[in-house]
């Protein structure tokens, strides 16, 4: 390739004037020569640098150190380094990181050392803009592990307690519901037994309250609430569930629709459980003038059991948290829990392998389905 026409550069004004900083120094490290941008960068004059003055005394103790441990050796092992970065002290005290490569070679008899320098000042904010997002997101991700444990230690702590409580509650309550029962075999008047009437179902509720909070302590603490799954007959199973609803729900319709034929592998005490915790959230929630129906359903491979009721539409907000613990609806009821029942219904789905939805519009009103295998 042929030079362009005009006058050629100077290589000796080349090599002063280049990008990077050039210097050669003796096998000691004493400076031998410079090129200007060397000198501009550190601030010295060409004879003050090659006056006797070696390259590591213009280091940091730090650079120092590592020059006598590391570069030395390794220009007489393998004759360069390269990709050194350290920090430089300028004639005004001041600092500025440089980037510098050697190499060791033979000049005239004697060995010398050939420097290329580059200042790293973007390379070195970025490094100590890097080491400070990773403390960061160290600290971070150090204080999250505290707050996980925290929470973890608090539910755990509110789960025990849920437990402990719930059994300490059965004994009085059963004392309650046994003097209540005795005392209505006596000679009582109507109004007397209207009373032990009332304290017999609140202790009722209260047992049920109990039992859900039992489920929700296995259920949270443990591995899941336990299930025995036999043959059941699921019609009559769901009748005599819903006749027995019908009593402790006098003043609003209950029906029971069935579909299909055969026996299903389930526990029949949690079936039993899971529409009691259904048709109570549907009396709570659903229109007092319209029935609720209970559906047993019965396929080849599977069977079902639903919940329906009219009323307001849950809305599509609140869905994604009903089988959560301690969620309830946005209506108020006559009578409020503290919103295990469709947790419990939920848990008792998983452990027979099935699983919950809703279905919910202003015009169809509410349905909860229960879907299991049905081996």
């Amino acid at each position: 390739m042929t030079p362009p026409p005009g006058p050629r550069p100077d290589p000796l004004t080349a090599l002063d004037d280049a990008a990077c900083g050039l210097a050669q120094t003796g096998s000691e490290g004493t400076l031998i020569w410079a090129n200007r941008t060397f000198c501009n960068w550190v601030g010295y004059e060409l004879d003050e640098l090659v006056s006797g003055r070696r390259l590591q005394d213009l280091f940091t103790m730090g650079g120092r150190i590592f020059h006598q441990t590391h570069w030395q050796p390794l220009l007489q092992m393998q004759g360069s380094v390269s990709e050194v970065k350290l920090e430089i002290v300028r004639k005004d005290g001041t600092t500025v990181p440089m980037v510098m490569n050697a190499i060791r070679r033979e000049h005239y008899g004697q060995w010398v050392h050939e420097i290329a320098v580059f200042v790293a000042r973007d390379r070195d904010k970025y490094e100590r803009e890097l080491v400070r997002s990773r403390r960061e997101l160290e600290d971070a991700v150090t204080e999250a592990k505290r707050l996980q444990a925290e929470a973890k230690d608090r539910a755990l702590f509110a789960e025990q307690m849920v437990g402990i409580v719930s059994h300490d509650l059965r004994n009085p309550l059963s004392t309650i519901q046994m003097g209540a029962t005795i005392l209505s075999r006596g000679e009582v008047t109507p109004n007397q037994l209207n009373v032990l009437g009332r304290v017999t179902r609140a202790t009722d509720r209260a047992n049920r309250l109990i039992a859900d909070l039992l489920d929700f302590t296995q259920a949270r603490v443990g591995k899941g609430l336990s299930v025995t799954r036999k043959p059941v007959p699921l019609h009559e199973l769901v009748s005599d569930n819903v006749d027995e609803l019908v009593l402790a729900f006098p003043d609003r319709q209950l029906r029971h629709v069935q579909e299909g034929e055969g026996d299903c592998l389930a526990d029949p005490d949690r079936l039993a459980q899971m529409i009691g915790n259904l048709v109570a959230n549907a009396m709570a929630y659903g229109r007092t003038d319209t029935p609720v129906t209970v559906t047993s359903r019965i396929d080849a491979d599977s069977f079902c059991l639903s919940v329906h009721n009219f009323g307001t539409a849950i809305s599509p907000e609140l869905r994604p948290r009903l089988f959560l613990p301690m969620s309830r609806g946005e209506e108020a009821g006559a009578q409020r829990s503290v919103g295990l029942g469709l947790y419990i219904v939920s848990e008792i789905a998983k452990a027979h392998g099935g699983e919950m939805s809703v279905e919910s519009t202003a015009e169809a009103g509410t349905t909860f389905w229960a879907r299991f295998p049905r081996v």
